[in-house]
């Protein structure tokens, strides 16, 4: 029997309100907030897919704005890690406050700029996230915080992202904790290649489930 879609709820995030989507199955089993990248927003087509797909493995999700709309204006913001960084850390305080989430074990999904964000958070956080995705992320921009980070980390990299797998490699070599570079082949930075995302999806899904699950 196919289960029923999951209705997204408006939720608004820290002291500036950033609007937020929050979709919960019935029973979640943990809850992964997204970061997306650069130019990007929680209406992010290819991490509305992700979300909506890790929702049928029982996994809730949040995906929220970083940015105000007058903040993503000025596209200094749009990659400045410390933050998006702390934007992330704030979504992480109200989902700790939430009585819909807070029960949850929490990890967290990055795209592109997004993904350094995560790791800044994550390295801030080590006690309350439990694991990291980046997809085509630039890991390497979240700079000295790679070596604190203790959350299990999966770096996924399109096979034809030129440049973009060896920082994803060269930021998986400062990670002290346990970690993996998954590469899709075929794809590139926007994962837009028939099959591609399906595959971020079936590597994500996984990762967070096994890390997740056992907090």
């Amino acid at each position: 029997m196919a289960q029923p879609p999951i209705v997204p709820r408006e939720v608004q995030i820290g002291g500036l309100r950033l609007e937020g989507l929050l979709r919960l199955p019935a029973e979640p089993r943990a809850l992964v907030v997204f970061a997306h990248g650069s130019g990007s927003s929680r209406l992010s087509p290819r991490n509305t897919f992700v979300a909506v797909e890790l929702g049928r493995q029982g996994l809730g999700t949040l995906l929220f704005d970083l940015l105000t709309e007058a903040e993503s204006a000025d596209r200094r913001n749009v990659f400045d890690i410390a933050l998006l960084g702390a934007r992330v850390l704030e979504a992480i305080e109200w989902a700790a406050q939430s009585e819909l989430v807070s029960a949850l074990p929490l990890g967290l999904f990055g795209a592109s700029t997004g993904a350094a964000a995560a790791l800044v958070a994550a390295a801030e956080r080590p006690a309350a996230v439990g694991a990291v995705v980046s997809r085509g992320g630039r890991p390497d921009l979240a700079g000295p915080a790679l070596g604190r980070v203790r959350a299990p980390t999966l770096l996924i990299v399109g096979g034809d992202d030129a440049g973009v797998i060896e920082l994803n490699e060269d930021a998986a070599a400062e990670l002290a904790c346990e970690h993996s570079v998954a590469i899709v082949p075929g794809a590139t930075h926007l994962f837009e290649e028939p099959g591609a995302l399906e595959e971020v999806v079936e590597l994500a899904g996984h990762w967070f489930l096994h890390h997740l699950a056992a907090r």
